[in-house]
This record gives structure tokens, sequence and C-alpha cells, in this order.
């Protein structure tokens, strides 16, 4: 096939220094760049980088560029444009208008150039996860007329109108597919039906539709469970959620497997712990989610002193079906003993900033992104970094484990560290446990070498 059209629900080329888990934008993002390194499920692999060595005590890090990196425009990829590059992040804010934490985790690091052809990353403590960090970054420039879409990947971009269309050209001649065209189509049941219509060849994100999606044997079709979580933060700083008990009777409470068949149509699976299965230190720990047990959460709840009215908070969507979920939830936690009102926010930039100020009374709905553990545990559990989505958790072994897990180096040595961490979480958990959602794309049955990963991308062979 020399051409590939592809139905995304956006087509968009964000600004260098935006981080994003659009599934939509990090398919474009894949072709046209390439990351510093490539996340594989929990570990980390060759991109730009083509590899890395560290000093014995994981406090220095030395990267080197692939060799014969170019950009889309013929300027060879050098050590300075990477440095410029990390430098546009550590001063930029998300799509709240909230400073990202890589500024934080860096804080300390002394980043420099070695030649035009390796960085240097030195740090006064052990910093093996700048492993993680740097697979979230995907380098790129702005081109003349300022739209940032020169790259280093396989497919450079050729014309791009954002939220309408954007053609690529593969940059090696000799592989097919030679094109594609990635067309914006935000409705789900849309962009099936383009795919039905023979308008495209696939479409992304039909998890999405409205009701339950048939999978119609006329077509080809991929899964994967992404890395995202749904959950709610409870309130560990006031509140009944301050109690251990009480937060475990809430995970007990919530049948997540019926939620996963009532509301996702079986497109979901129960979470066990803060981070999807696919995360650094979950393939060791081996952990299964919270049982559902309303006898043991109204037991829990008994030895707990305290007001059982309590205030769920609920955006409108981000995450998908928040409103039904919510009223689930609210249905499962009286049923134990809880007496729950639902506070719904229609603005959702505004929902975010106020769980960030900590204003999400008892427990407020939220998904988590990050495929890294370290910054789910750096930003949302950790209380040493009492970073922006900490919600007041403070437990003295769940640090000390987070501690143990932040100064491994090893990769093995990770993977143990992190597990005990996630492991430790699953019998004192922090927040409300629910899912994990599976992303779907549908293609021609006469494509081969597509599929997508666990963070929801599309990966063409």
């Amino acid at each position: 096939m020399s051409t590939l059209t592809i139905a995304l629900e956006k087509v968009d080329f964000l600004p260098p220094t935006r981080v994003t888990d659009d599934t939509s934008v990090l398919t474009l993002k894949n072709l046209v760049f390439e990351p510093l390194l490539k996340w594989n499920d929990g570990q980390v692999q060759p991109a730009l980088f083509s590899h890395w060595t560290h000093s014995p005590d994981g406090r220095e890090w030395r990267f080197v560029i692939r060799k014969g990196a170019v950009f889309h425009d013929g300027k060879p990829c050098v050590a300075s444009d990477i440095i410029d590059f990390i430098d546009g992040i550590l001063e930029a804010v998300d799509t709240f208008g909230m400073k990202w934490s890589y500024a934080r985790y860096l804080a300390d690091a002394e980043i420099m150039t070695e030649g035009d052809g390796a960085i240097v990353v030195r740090n006064p403590h052990p910093i093996a996860d700048i492993l993680d960090i740097f697979s979230e970054f995907y380098i790129c420039r702005f081109a003349p007329d300022g739209t940032p879409v020169l790259g280093t990947g396989p497919f450079r971009v050729l014309n791009f109108e954002s939220k309408v269309r954007a053609e690529l050209e593969r940059v090696s001649v000799s592989t097919e597919p030679k094109r594609i065209i990635a067309l914006c189509e935000p409705s789900a049941d849309e962009r099936y039906a383009l795919l039905k219509s023979g308008a495209v060849d696939a479409a992304l994100n039909l998890e999405r539709v409205e009701g339950k999606l048939e999978f119609d044997d006329a077509f080809q079709w991929g899964r994967a469970v992404n890395t995202l979580s749904v959950m709610y933060y409870l309130n560990c700083s006031e509140g009944i959620f301050r109690s251990p008990q009480a937060r475990l009777a809430a995970n007990h409470a919530v049948d997540t497997a019926a939620i996963c068949h009532e509301i996702f149509g079986d497109l979901a699976v129960p979470s066990s712990s803060i981070v999807s299965p696919f995360h650094l230190g979950m393939k060791t720990a081996g952990l299964s989610p919270i049982a559902y047990d309303p006898d043991r959460a109204r037991a829990l709840l008994a030895e707990v002193d305290g007001d059982r009215r309590i205030k769920l908070r609920t955006p409108t969507f981000m995450p998908e079906r928040a409103p039904e979920i919510s009223r689930f939830v609210a249905e499962a936690l009286e049923a134990v003993g809880f007496e729950v009102e639902i506070e719904i926010e229609t603005d959702r930039p505004e929902y975010a900033r106020q769980i960030g100020r900590k204003e999400m009374k008892d427990l407020a709905i939220f998904d988590s992104s990050p495929h890294s553990t370290y910054r789910i545990l750096n930003d949302k559990i950790s209380s040493v970094a009492r970073a922006v989505w900490w919600q007041g958790y403070e437990d003295p072994e769940a640090e000390r484990l987070i501690a143990a897990a932040n100064a491994a180096v090893e990769p093995d040595a990770r993977e143990r560290a992190y597990a005990a961490c996630l492991t430790y979480l699953n019998a004192n958990p922090p927040w409300l446990y629910l899912v994990h959602p599976v992303d779907v794309f549908a293609a021609r049955n006469d494509i081969a070498g597509l599929s997508i990963d666990h963070k929801g991308t599309l990966t063409i062979a």
C-alpha cells in the first residue's frame, strides 16, 4: 500500500514544550519525531539516544546521540539541540497552566553537552529515573512557517492543517506505506463510519463510540489495555479518608469488574495499585485487584470514627464516562454505610486546578496518565515531595520504600524496588482504584503491520 489513510480524534503537532498523553497526538509524534529513549512496558530502549552509560553510584549519566540523526530539513541533530529542547521543557506549563514536574525532578541536575554527539547529566544523588523522564521527551524543531513539525523520525510532514488534516511522507522511500494521511474526526462513531464507507483505511479510539462497540468481522481489530488509571483521589488530609481503614473500605465497596462490564462495555480491566500492569515494578509485584467485598467494607468502616457524609466530585469528561462512574461509585459507597453527595464541575481545566490546590472535598475522580512509576510516586504519593497532585497521604513505610526505589540504579534492582512500593500500596491504598481502559482500533483486513501499544499509540511496521 502506497498511502495509508487514518482517522484520528485529534490531528495536531503541539509546541515542543508541550508534553501530552493524548493517543492521537502521540501517534503523530511517534511517526514524525523520536523520543530520547523509547518506553516499552516499564523498561526503556534506544531511540534518538543509541546507548548510554552511568557511574556506579548512578549520579552521572552519559547519553550518545544516534549516528546519522538528521532533522527533516537536513540539519544534523546535535547535543545543543537536545539541551535547548530540555531547557524549554523545564520552563513550560501544561494544558491547565500548571508547571510541569520535570523542573522539580531535575532541580539539582547539571545537564551539559559533550561535543556534538552526547550529553551528560550529573546529579548529587542517584537518578536512574532520568531514563523514564527522557522517554517522554520527543525532540522537534520549528519549521520556517512556525509549525513544530521538524523531527528525526521515519516520516516527514508534507502538509498540516491543525484539527483538520496532516499528510506525512516516509523518509526511507523503499518502505511502505510511503505516505500517511491523517484526518481529524472528533466523533468515534463518525470515525467508524468513515472506515465502513471506505473513506479511511484505519480508525483509532473506537472504544469511545456511543453505546456498545460492535466488532464487525469485515475489519481487523486491535486492542490494548492503556497505562492510564481511572481512579478517585481520596482526601487523606481531612475527613474520614484520613483513616487507612476507611480508604481500604472504599476499595472493598466498589465492584470494579462491574464497572468494566456495565459502563465500559468490557473495554476496561480493574486496577490493583497506583499504576497499570505495564508499569515498572508491576511484572514482579504480580498484584490482584482489591477484592469486591461489601461485608469487609462495612466491618472496616465500623472501626472508624467520623462523619459518614462525604462529597464526591466529578467533571463531565476526562476521564471518559466520569458522571456514570461517579453515580455507580456513590451507590456502592452508600451500600456500605457512607452518605454520598455528588458535586459536578463542568469546567474541566478548573477542576484540575482545584485538585492541584487540594480543593477536592472527600473524593474526586481523576485519571493518572504518566507511564513512569517514578513520576506517579513522586507527583502523587510521596509526602516528602508533596507535589501538586499529592492529596495528603502520609505513610512512613511507603516513604521508606519510595526512597529505596529512587536510589536503585540497575534495571533489576529498580524493578524489585518499585514492585515493593506497588505491593505495599495495594494493601494500603491512598486512592480508590478503579480501572484501566482498553484502546481499540480497526482497519481494513488487507492491511498488515498495524498495532497499538499500551499508551494507545498506533504503530506502523
